[in-house]
């Protein structure tokens, strides 16, 4: 049979629903070597990262359950849920690599207020105190806080440096997996109005 058809499309799409199914299991399983091995103490960010891994999960669970069951309704809400996706990861991705150097400062002091637990991570993993000031209110978890005899830099000024880069990196990796999603969309609209060649050739699609 040639490509494009049947068996072909059915086999891409399952193809690209394990392929999602093994990035949610990474995205779970990093966020809780983090969580286990401590280089990651914000309990809202694993929770974030691991919801991430488990819709993922599911939305390539009912891609791939619609596929090999060329079941008309899982593959509707499938594409329409993946549709969604796209919109919103195409969207961030492409915030990402529109940002200047103005914008990403507030979004990351905006973040860096945001959660105790995760200023204590930046602290001990970049070695700094504070974001924009040295008022780190008697505590900081860095090194150089706890020796009298060195001075803490500045976390801002640690994070500028590559913040450009990781979110230059985010937003291509954010937009080259979304078009994958939209690829996933088109498979999954194609193979619903595709006719099964061994069912009865009287029977609805």
């Amino acid at each position: 049979m040639v490509c494009g058809g049947f068996i072909c499309t059915k086999n891409a799409l399952c193809a690209l629903n394990i392929l999602y199914v093994l990035v949610s299991l990474l995205l779970i399983a990093v966020a809780a070597w983090g969580k286990w091995f401590g280089m990651v103490s914000s309990i809202r960010v694993v929770a974030v990262v691991i919801g991430v891994g488990i819709f993922l999960f599911l939305v390539a669970f009912v891609g791939l359950c619609g596929a090999l069951k060329h079941h008309q309704v899982l593959l509707f809400f499938y594409m329409m849920i993946l549709f969604m996706v796209f919109v919103v990861q195409f969207s961030v991705s492409c915030a990402c690599l529109a940002l200047n150097k103005e914008q990403q400062n507030r979004l990351l002091e905006v973040g860096w207020n945001k959660s105790e637990a995760t200023q204590r991570d930046v602290e001990k993993t970049l070695n700094c105190c504070g974001f924009s000031n040295n008022n780190y209110n008697g505590s900081c978890a860095a090194m150089c806080f706890q020796n009298s005899s060195q001075s803490c830099d500045k976390c801002s000024n640690i994070i500028q440096q590559y913040a450009g880069e990781v979110l230059q990196s985010v937003g291509g990796i954010g937009l080259l997996f979304s078009f994958t999603e939209i690829l996933g969309v088109w498979l999954a609209h194609r193979y619903r109005n595709i006719k099964d060649p061994r069912s009865n050739p009287g029977a609805f699609l």
